[in-house]
């Protein structure tokens, strides 16, 4: 009977045991059957778009799934991208300041609906009001009133203004809508919530980083330092596509814009960042964030854009993140742009889904369409063909920017000369909010020089002139044009240069002489 029995008990554990490890089996399987091909997809996607290299990795269910490189992180040297490769991440940063500020928050240190000047007392815009009633929430969801101004802090060269510098001439731009009525993206107002951070923890935005996220969550190859990066014996080289040929082109450092996009990693260690942000803030048995925070994080602000396909819903900024839906499924998303460089974070938090993707090519949409196949593929979809879609989009774009151009050159005023020899138009001109613009004499042209990056000024008509540096446009300033004026005794005063679609020109005034 006792031997029955226990045969009888063993056959139990048995099919209990079967009927447990059955599911989680089969759910492997489905997802190894999902990823049939799609390592032959990227390539095809990459070889089809000319891109150099790509890594990518795939989180599902609390678990990496895929971690791959893919092509070459240097193209010249041979060398592959591996799961360790180093890229930067572009703004996908963000969502790592916004969870610096959450953290504190966390300890009572911040309040997300405070005024940002209770915490940084310099922090000042053109807008009194805005100055006064900005507040963390409102720096993190894009509505400060204040357009993007990137020229003021980026360039080519590295030669930027310092954070402090930048902070300082923040109340010299021009706003172009009212505080908190409209979505407007700005870099400049996530390097407000990294000095924030820094001021309030005692440190600054780049060791509190690390500090209480990297190292806590294991991410031992991520830095906020490009000469760190270079010191790594596995970084990708950063590529362009200029005149139909892709090429290396120089590294840019963001370090002077902190908490918006200086931030280096690798897929290896943004598994574990996704893994947070799937497992409501918690890392192992540690909780880095509070759930309530990290949901706080993860939720709408802002309409940022209306649907771009039937597969997507609106997309709201959230902090750091964008939401939207893709077929039904609820996502959370935000890309990355460096110079030569593209990455993009996204979550399907319902669905315990996760995918980070790193390119080391400038303005390539094979970002989006690896993640949509991806989707697709996990949510057991049809397969969409984007790559097609991607396609008809970028030549409508083209026909659209060569129409543009077109009716651009409509209002050029042929056979016109500049109203003074070219000795008066140079000298030093400068803008509070952007700084020095160098005008000087080159044989039979203008030169220009901003932040140490020199550009060719060829007449355009009358006292307006062209930034014409085609040879480096990774340069940044290509075909704006610049236009000189002058005062009531016909001295030329002053420059202007459309820096800012969103407001009007930047006026730069001619400096006085050293004597």
């Amino acid at each position: 009977m006792m031997r029955k029995g226990f045969f009888r008990i063993a056959l139990i554990l048995l099919t209990v045991s079967f009927f447990i490890c059955f599911p989680l089996a089969a759910e492997k399987g489905v997802q190894k059957a999902s990823l049939k091909g799609f390592p032959e997809y990227v390539e095809k996607t990459m070889k089809e778009w000319e891109v150099p290299g790509v890594a990518i990795c795939i989180v599902k269910d609390g678990e990496v799934i895929f971690s791959e490189g893919f092509g070459y992180r240097d193209v010249k040297q041979g060398l592959k991208v591996t799961p360790r490769t180093i890229f930067n991440i572009g703004s996908t940063a963000k969502a790592f300041t916004a969870t610096c500020v959450g953290i504190l928050v966390d300890e009572g240190k911040i309040e997300w609906d405070k005024p940002v000047r209770d915490y940084l007392p310099s922090f000042k815009l053109k807008d009194p009001f805005a100055s006064e009633r900005m507040t963390p929430l409102d720096l993190l969801s894009h509505r400060s009133g204040l357009p993007r101004h990137d020229y003021m802090w980026v360039s080519a060269s590295g030669n930027n203004p310092t954070r402090k510098e930048i902070l300082d001439r923040l109340q010299y731009l021009e706003p172009n809508t009212d505080f908190r009525t409209t979505y407007h993206y700005s870099n400049l107002m996530y390097l407000v919530a990294s000095e924030m951070v820094g001021r309030i923890a005692g440190t600054t935005w780049d060791e509190f980083i690390k500090e209480r996220i990297f190292d806590p969550l294991g991410m031992s190859d991520s830095n906020v330092s490009l000469g760190e990066t270079q010191k790594s014996p596995d970084y990708a080289f950063p590529y362009m596509k200029i005149k139909g040929k892709v090429v290396q082109i120089p590294f840019q450092s963001y370090k002077n814009c902190a908490g918006c996009d200086s931030i280096n990693s690798t897929i290896r260690d943004m598994a574990k960042w996704i893994l947070l942000n799937l497992n409501k803030g918690k890392h192992g048995e540690k909780q880095i964030i509070s759930e309530a925070n990290l949901k706080e994080i993860h939720s709408p602000q802002m309409i940022s854009s209306k649907s771009i396909s039937d597969e997507f819903f609106y997309s709201s900024s959230a902090l750091g993140w964008f939401i939207t839906g893709y077929r039904g499924h609820l996502m959370l998303t935000h890309g990355g742009g460096a110079l030569g460089l593209n990455s993009l974070v996204s979550l399907l938090p319902r669905d315990h889904i996760g995918v980070v993707i790193l390119t080391n090519i400038q303005g390539t949409p094979v970002r989006n369409i690896i993640m949509h196949n991806l989707y697709d593929r996990l949510l057991g979809l049809d397969q969409i063909p984007w790559d097609k879609r991607f396609k008809a989009q970028q030549e409508k774009y083209k026909k659209v920017a060569e129409k543009a151009k077109q009716e651009k050159e409509k209002d050029r005023k042929l056979d016109t000369k500049p109203s003074h020899p070219l000795e008066n138009y140079t000298g030093d001109f400068h803008n509070p909010g952007y700084g020095i613009i160098s005008i000087e004499r080159e044989v039979d042209h203008l030169k220009a020089t901003y932040k140490s990056v020199s550009y060719t000024l060829t007449h355009y008509h009358y006292d307006t002139f062209e930034f014409t540096d085609v040879q480096n446009p990774h340069q940044m300033m290509p075909f704006i044009h610049a236009s000189f004026f002058a005062d009531s005794k016909g001295n030329i005063q002053s420059l202007s240069l459309p820096l800012e679609p969103r407001v009007k020109d930047i006026v730069f005034t001619r400096m006085l002489e050293k004597k």
